[in-house]
């Protein structure tokens, strides 16, 4: 058995495998050369005193014992060729692709659709909203290839460890072609400009493996007998015109892991009498600060030592017994615009890979709950996420009819008073100076300014006129849960139907989404096989 022991290292000593070796020496008092191996388990930056370290977990393998790496996953693929069950998985996101990888695995034809472009194509739509203000309906920073983590950071933490086994959605990003340092981070992300080419090497796998991938594949209905998913109906939305106009898809089940923004999926349920209900969700507002001043807060140094990853935070307070919360934080990243349709403002945060934007931002959210959206309760189970379209609706009201986003600074957001100038943003489309304390609801104006002062006392530096507060945060999670039977994962009322991911209410990021996805997967195979 190994020995597991912790081992701290400066900064600019984290890849230095021979001082981690002697480390570990020291420790274990035994010389180097009587170690075979220093497996890292976990690594994590503490930066809680004045000079931050890095705090490395590691099994030490010394010469009388046997290090074996673990063989790559795809090594137990084969080929599938339909025998053992097909399964159409609506969506291309992690809890899609996921799901195919799995059902592979065990030996059942994963076919994957899609209404979006692949990742590649996708790009030019991504360009058409930030220089243009063009939205693509079916392809945009939420729809496409690699769903809405595609172009978010790349943020692979999650809380979500009961769900499934982290690692092996990990490893198999790095099979894929992610770095391996995603394995031991405590905080891992692979990056806006990595992650696309990574998605596009998950779909050759499943191709390569006997699946299928479809993209510009809008479903328009469902195929239902006696209470039974038999399939769906798609209307092609792409330009190929060898392609037809509409097209049946049958399978022995169906996954449908659609995202949290395909509303028309959800009126297509109420519609075809598939039972679904609202959920509490999270709505706010993007602040970005200067990188520069996160840094000095976090590492109590300036400039930023190179050796430092940029900072990031997580902040939390209690406002009149309501969360407010920051979400998904961006260090050195970038705010982009998130519509998924015309006439919205919906916006966004992701980074690159080695996070060297010179600003930091983040979701500042407070939680939506039944009683915040009785005024809405007209529309029954579509409360929530009418209310969350209002307020997309009404930030788009106020500007020229382009993806420009309505912004004050941090100060002048708590004051409640119009800025006059915007400090310089990362946001391309550009920000326009607007009364956010009318746009948004009073309620959720009132949280987020009593929450934004606590967290200027909490955080030192953070209350700031450099600061800019961006409307609006609003796709946080899905507004609808699609309910399934915990036991089977299936609908509650519709056999063979599978809810799965973000768009079901059941995940809330990357790897929780993907752990969902493999999941039901498994209980497909247990249903089928």
């Amino acid at each position: 058995m190994p020995h597991t022991i912790e081992i701290v290292v400066a900064p600019e000593h984290r890849e230095n495998e021979g001082l981690i070796r002697e480390q570990a020496a020291r420790t274990l008092g035994m010389a180097p050369h009587n170690i075979q191996h220093v497996d890292i388990q976990r690594a994590s930056l503490d930066a809680r005193s004045r000079y931050p370290v890095y705090r490395l977990r590691a099994d030490v393998y010394t010469n009388d014992e046997q290090f074996s790496p673990e063989a790559p996953i795809l090594d137990g693929f084969s080929p599938v060729t339909g025998q053992k069950g097909t399964v159409i998985i609506v969506g291309a996101g992690p809890a899609g692709y996921f799901a195919a990888l799995e059902l592979i695995e065990l030996g059942i034809k994963p076919i994957v659709i899609d209404r979006g472009k692949d990742a590649r194509a996708r790009r030019r739509d991504l360009r058409a909203i930030q220089q243009f203000g063009e939205v693509h309906p079916h392809s945009n920073y939420c729809f496409g290839e690699g769903g809405a983590g595609t172009y978010s950071d790349g943020k692979l933490y999650t809380r979500s460890l009961k769900r499934g086994v982290v690692q092996k959605s990990l490893r198999l990003l790095v099979e894929h072609g992610a770095k391996s340092d995603i394995l031991t981070e405590a905080h891992p992300h692979i990056g806006s400009n990595k992650l696309p080419g990574v998605v596009q090497n998950i779909r050759e796998s499943i191709v390569k493996y006997g699946g299928e991938v479809h993209f510009d594949q809008y479903v328009t209905d469902f195929i239902l007998d006696n209470r039974e998913m038999k399939g769906v109906v798609t209307q092609y939305v792409g330009t190929e015109t060898d392609q037809p106009a509409t097209q049946e898809w049958r399978a022995d089940a169906v996954i449908l892991a659609t995202g949290h923004s395909a509303r028309d999926i959800y009126h297509l349920c109420h519609q075809k009498g598939i039972t679904i209900e609202a959920k509490p969700f999270a709505l706010g507002v993007r602040v970005e600060h200067p990188q520069s001043i996160v840094d000095a807060v976090q590492y109590k140094q300036t400039p930023r030592s190179e050796h430092l990853p940029a900072a990031s935070y997580s902040l939390v307070c209690q406002i009149r017994e309501r969360g407010v919360f920051s979400f998904c934080m961006c260090p050195g990243g970038l705010v982009v615009p998130a519509a998924t349709a015309p006439g919205e403002i919906v916006v966004n945060g992701m980074s690159m890979s080695r996070r060297d934007s010179p600003f930091a931002n983040s979701g500042v959210v407070t939680s939506i709950e039944p009683e915040d959206t009785a005024p809405w309760a007209k529309h029954g189970v579509f409360a929530h996420l009418e209310f969350q379209a209002e307020v997309e609706r009404a930030m788009f009201s106020f500007g020229d009819g382009s993806q420009k986003a309505p912004a004050l600074r941090l100060t002048d957001f708590i004051a409640g008073k119009m800025s006059t100038t915007l400090p310089d943003s990362s946001y391309i489309p550009g920000l326009v100076p607007a009364p956010l304390y009318e746009l948004l609801p009073p309620f959720i104006y009132k949280r987020l300014r009593d929450g934004l002062a606590q967290f200027g006392k909490m955080m030192r530096g953070y209350y700031t006129a450099e600061a800019n507060v961006i409307g609006t945060e609003s796709r946080t999670s899905a507004p609808v849960r699609i309910p399934r039977d915990p036991a089977t994962y299936q609908h509650i009322h519709i056999q063979r139907l599978f809810p799965c991911g973000e768009g079901a209410g059941y995940a809330g990021g990357i790897i929780s989404a993907a752990m969902d996805g493999q999941n039901v997967a498994r209980a497909v195979a247990v249903r089928l096989l």
